[in-house]
C-alpha cells in the first residue's frame, strides 16, 4: 500500500470511532466525566444557598456556553435561573438542574464528623451532584442529537432554591414549561430507584410579631413581648398536631427571638412549613396556623403579620414515564464500590447506627412501585405543565438521611460522583428513547391529560407574590 493511501485508511479508522461513540449515549456521558467531577466538586465547594448562586449558575451556563447552547438568563425575574437550549425542530425535552445548598449544615469530605470552619452551608441535599449530573446529560444528548442528525431540542434549565425558595414553581408560572413535549429530573439519595413516588404539597411563611421593649426587671409592665407571641403560637402549633391528619407534617424554627434577656424583645419571628398530600389538605391547616397566629398576638398584646415564603405543589407522577426509566436505570445498573471507597463507607456507616443498610444496595435497583413520599420539591409544579419523570441515584452511602452531615460528606466523595454518572446515563437514555418513540410521548401525554383532569387550571401555593430572593440572607 502505498503511504497516502495508508495515511487515507488511517484517518477513515480513527475517526469512525469518534463517529460512533457521538451516536452512542453511554459513551458520550462517559466522556464527560472529568467535567461531571469538575462541576459538582466546584459547586461543592462554594455551597451557595437559594437565589445566592451567583457562582453556580454562572459556571453552568459557561460550560453550556462553550458547548454551544443557547441562553436565556434571568427568567422568571430571578438573577440565577436561566435555559439553555440546543438543536432545532422535533420534541422539546427538559432536564432539571438544581444548585442551592443548605444553611447551618457543613462537613469536609472526611467519614466522621469534621466540620469546615467558616463555612455555614452545605450539599447536603446533593444538589451539586444534581447540577453537574444533569449538565453532563443535556450535554451527552447534544452530542448524540448532532451526531445521529435526529430532530430535537435539549433543554437544560437551571432552578435555583428549591430548598424552601421554590425557583421552578415561578418558572412554572411565568409559562416556562409550556411547551415542553417531556422533563426529566433526578435526585441524590442512598438507594437506586425510579419508582413513582409522589410528594407532600407544602406551604411556608414567616411569621414576624411586634412588640414593645422595656426593662425587663425595672419596667416589664411596660413590656409587650414579641417572642411571647412566637411561643404562644408554637404552644398553640403543638397542640394541632393532634389534630391534623396522619399524612400531613407542620414543623417550624424560631428565626429570631430578642438578643438580652433582661430587654423584652419588640421582635421576634418564626418559620412554619406546612404538608399535606393535597393543595387542599395544606390550605386547611394553614388556615388554623394563621388563626393561631392572630390569637397569639391577641393574647400577649403584640401585633403579627406573615410573608408567604415559598409553596410547591404535590408531584404529579407519570408511570408510563417512571416504567420506561426503570427500564433504564437497570440497564445502567448501580453503583460498585473501590476497595477504598467500601472503607469510607464503612466509616460512613459506624455514624448510622441502626439506620445503616449493607453497602451492597449500592449497587442494586429497588423495586418498581408507587408510593407516597413525604418530602416536598418544586418539581411538582412542574409534573402538573408537562408530563415529568425522574429517578433516584446512590450518591450517599446507603441508610444516609438527606440533610445530614453524612450527606454532605458523600456529595463531595468519589462515591457521589459515581451515582452521578449513573444518574446521567439514565437520563440521558431516557432522553433517546423520548426522541425517537412518538408513541411513548402520546402516551405519556395522554396519562397527563387524564391525571390532571378536563376542567384542570394551575394553581400556585404562593400565590402572586415575587421570587423572595432575599430570603437567605
Amino acid at each position: 500500500m502505498k503511504p497516502y493511501l495508508s495515511l487515507i485508511a488511517f484517518a477513515v479508522l480513527s475517526a469512525a470511532p469518534l463517529s460512533a461513540q457521538q451516536a452512542d449515549p453511554i459513551a458520550n456521558v462517559e466522556a464527560e466525566a472529568e467535567r461531571t467531577h469538575r462541576v459538582a466538586q466546584q459547586l461543592w465547594d462554594w455551597a451557595e444557598l437559594g437565589y445566592l448562586e451567583e457562582r453556580s449558575s454562572a459556571l453552568m451556563v459557561e460550560e453550556l456556553t462553550a458547548e454551544g447552547f443557547t441562553i436565556e438568563g434571568g427568567i422568571a425575574e430571578i438573577p440565577t435561573a436561566f435555559v439553555a437550549e440546543w438543536g432545532e425542530g422535533g420534541p422539546v425535552i427538559a432536564i432539571l438542574a438544581e444548585m442551592d445548598a443548605l444553611p447551618g449544615i457543613n462537613q469536609s469530605a472526611k467519614p466522621t464528623r469534621d466540620p469546615i470552619e467558616g463555612k455555614g452551608a452545605g450539599h447536603a441535599c446533593g444538589h451539586n451532584l444534581f447540577g453537574a449530573g444533569s449538565l453532563t446529560a443535556a450535554i451527552a444528548v447534544k452530542n448524540w442529537l448532532e451526531a445521529t442528525g435526529t430532530p430535537g431540542r435539549i433543554r437544560l434549565y437551571g432552578t435555583p432554591a428549591e430548598e424552601g425558595g421554590s425557583g421552578k414553581v415561578y418558572m412554572t408560572r411565568a409559562g416556562m414549561f409550556d411547551d415542553v413535549d417531556i422533563a426529566i429530573h433526578w435526585h441524590a439519595d442512598d438507594e437506586n430507584s425510579a419508582a413513582a413516588r409522589t410528594s407532600l404539597a407544602n406551604r411556608s411563611a414567616k411569621f414576624r410579631f411586634t412588640g414593645v421593649s422595656a426593662h425587663a426587671a425595672g419596667a416589664p409592665e411596660r413590656g409587650r413581648s414579641a417572642l411571647d407571641g412566637v411561643e404562644a403560637m408554637n404552644m398553640m402549633a403543638n397542640m394541632m398536631h393532634e389534630h391534623i391528619p396522619q399524612d400531613a407534617r407542620m414543623h417550624y424554627v424560631v428565626t429570631a427571638g430578642g438578643n438580652a434577656p433582661n430587654v423584652v424583645p419588640d421582635f421576634a419571628e418564626n418559620f412554619y412549613y406546612v404538608r399535606h398530600p393535597e393543595p387542599h389538605g395544606v390550605q386547611e391547616i394553614w388556615t388554623r396556623l394563621e388563626d393561631a397566629a392572630r390569637g397569639a398576638a391577641l393574647g400577649t398584646g403584640t401585633q403579627v403579620e406573615w410573608e408567604i415564603i415559598h409553596g410547591n405543589n404535590p408531584l404529579l407522577v407519570n408511570e408510563t414515564l417512571a416504567k420506561v426509566m426503570d427500564a433504564k436505570l437497570r440497564q445502567v445498573g448501580g453503583v460498585e464500590y473501590s476497595d477504598e471507597e467500601r472503607a469510607w463507607a464503612e466509616a460512613i456507616q459506624e455514624s448510622l447506627g441502626d439506620a445503616a443498610k449493607p453497602l451492597e444496595s449500592a449497587a442494586e435497583i429497588g423495586a418498581y412501585n408507587k408510593s407516597l413520599g413525604y418530602g416536598s420539591t418544586d418539581v411538582g409544579d412542574v409534573s402538573w405543565a408537562t408530563p415529568t419523570v425522574g429517578i433516584r441515584t446512590a450518591t450517599w452511602v446507603p441508610g444516609t438521611s438527606a440533610h445530614s452531615w453524612q450527606a454532605v460528606a458523600a456529595s463531595g466523595h468519589s462515591i457521589g460522583y459515581k451515582g452521578t454518572m449513573v444518574a446521567a446515563k439514565a437520563m440521558t437514555l431516557m432522553a433517546v428513547e423520548l426522541y425517537t418513540n412518538s408513541d411513548l410521548r402520546a402516551a405519556a401525554r395522554a396519562e397527563f391529560d387524564r391525571s390532571r383532569g378536563p376542567d384542570y387550571q394551575y394553581k400556585s401555593l404562593l400565590g402572586d407574590r415575587a421570587p423572595p430572593l432575599d430570603y437567605r440572607k
